[in-house]
């Protein structure tokens, strides 16, 4: 009786189990194939959407780059409302840590936002960056606009020939964005000696300028 205990106990969970997978299927499904959301310009200024491993970094990333003038911490990309810190941090939200880049398009154009988040990433690593791992921290670029998917899938698909990688950012139209928590914000420049910054933040941001440095805002 016992072994049959176990036996339907375990069928049980194996069911629970692939339906979960289901149901993460459908959803992930259902958020590529929704419309996407346009953020109008406002007073000059657009938006963009970005994940890419933890926000602190990308953030420092972002707000490093002219034309750029705010970068909020957020949640996007998942399929519940008002997403935190912790219910992110679970993986069962669907959200990955986020950043809203705010900028001026006469400046710096999407398209070079784009490149940004491809060169300052490694771009074959599946869900995180670096030392972040779980689907919290995976990559997704967010699309608005039909010519902003173009502009995405050719580099996209640029990169994947050039370096003979699967790239693995997802690629979603955008939905909204759930701003982060007030400690999450500018959390770089405010934290400059916690050992995540200086250990993993830093060296990515300097890493990324190095390489870009023709976008950098100027030294003051």
């Amino acid at each position: 009786m016992k072994n049959l205990t176990t036996l339907m106990l375990c069928l049980t969970f194996s069911f629970m189990s692939c339906q979960t997978k289901k149901d993460k299927t459908k959803t992930q499904h259902n958020i590529e194939n929704a419309p996407a959301v346009e953020v109008p310009i406002k007073d000059g200024m657009a938006r963009a959407y970005f994940a890419s491993g933890c926000f602190w970094c990308v953030e420092a990333i972002y707000e490093s780059v002219k034309g750029v003038s705010e970068v909020i911490n957020g949640y996007a990309g998942g399929h519940t409302e008002n997403p935190t810190y912790q219910s992110s941090n679970t993986g069962r939200t669907g959200h990955a840590e986020a950043v809203e880049v705010i900028y001026d398009p006469t400046v710096v154009s999407f398209s070079s936002l784009v490149d940004v988040y491809f060169g300052s990433q490694n771009i074959s690593q599946v869900n995180g960056q670096g030392p972040d791992r779980g689907s919290q921290y995976r990559s997704i670029i967010f699309y608005q606009n039909d010519k902003q998917k173009t502009i995405i899938d050719q580099k996209k698909e640029a990169l994947t020939s050039k370096l003979n990688k699967k790239v693995a950012a997802e690629v979603y139209p955008f939905q909204k964005f759930w701003i982060g928590e007030d400690y999450h914000q500018n959390y770089e420049r405010l934290h400059p000696n916690n050992s995540y910054i200086r250990n993993v933040s830093i060296p990515r941001l300097k890493k990324f300028q190095k390489k870009f440095p023709d976008l950098l805002k100027p030294k003051h």
